[in-house]
């Protein structure tokens, strides 16, 4: 992780579960859609990567336990302290590529399933990255990938959403190199409906709540928020939170290689 995006997420660790954790409604719909795709049940060995400070686990959780619990792997220190203490999440401080290459063990050997929630577009090498982890995975094994595409429907000033843009993989680079790793991939778009208060999201941008946001120095960040205010009215904003979930299963009886 370089110093900029260390920093961003030691700054944002307290902060980061108000951004949506006062929407039930969007965690419930978020959970239940990852809970889906990997198709848990009770025992299974399974990793969050990219855990953050958890806010997605609940679900997860109802199927873990002290013996078997759910790896919260994250590089940021400051994000895995916030998650909750709980003998069910164990945290595990490594980068998607650590653990691709095994540069950081795992308690187990393989996994039942992998989930990563809007983390894939931090990772370097990603088709080498996704390669790796995929290897990690049993026969039958599944991974969960969630991802925003690189055209966001956010409000925000066109110099985020270029950089944005740029930064962000397409989803269908990602189902293709789940594929190359010999998974059986399927690419599915939803999304969930936002409505928020102009001021209210204009604070979370001042907040640089996104991590492409970090990379606006004040002075920047300052015109864009004047770029938004002037092109949005005051009130009620409404707009699609779009994801793309790619899930990727390695075929019963097909060697890890």
């Amino acid at each position: 992780m370089d110093e900029q995006l260390a920093n961003h997420y030691a700054h944002r660790a307290d902060s980061y579960d108000t951004t949506w954790g006062h929407r039930p409604d969007y965690l419930d719909w978020m959970e239940h859609r990852i809970h889906r795709r990997l198709a848990l049940r009770p025992g299974l060995r399974i990793a969050d990567i990219g855990a953050g400070t958890g806010l997605f686990l609940r679900r997860l959780m109802r199927h873990a336990s002290q013996d078997t619990p759910v790896v919260c792997a994250d590089p940021s220190p400051a994000m895995l302290g916030r998650l909750p203490s709980d003998p069910r999440l164990l945290p595990v401080r490594a980068t998607a590529e650590e653990l691709a290459t095994g540069t950081v063990g795992l308690p187990w050997p393989a996994l039942d399933g992998i989930v990563i929630k809007e983390a894939v577009h931090h990772f370097s090498a990603l088709d080498r990255t996704l390669a790796g982890l995929a290897r990690l995975l049993v026969p039958g094994g599944r991974i969960v990938v969630v991802t925003l595409p690189p055209k966001t429907g956010y409000p925000l000033f066109a110099a985020a959403r270029d950089r944005f843009a740029a930064r962000q993989p397409e989803p269908a680079q990602i189902a293709g190199a789940l594929e190359q790793a010999g998974l059986r991939t399927v690419l599915e778009t939803d999304a969930y409906p936002v409505r928020i208060d102009r001021e209210e999201w204009l604070k979370l941008v001042a907040g640089r709540w996104m991590s492409v946001l970090s990379s606006f120095p004040d002075g920047e960040l300052d015109a864009g928020l004047r770029e938004i205010a002037e092109r949005y009215p005051a009130g009620e904003l409404a707009f699609d939170d779009r994801f793309a979930f790619i899930t990727g299963e390695r075929p019963a009886g097909q060697d890890r290689g």
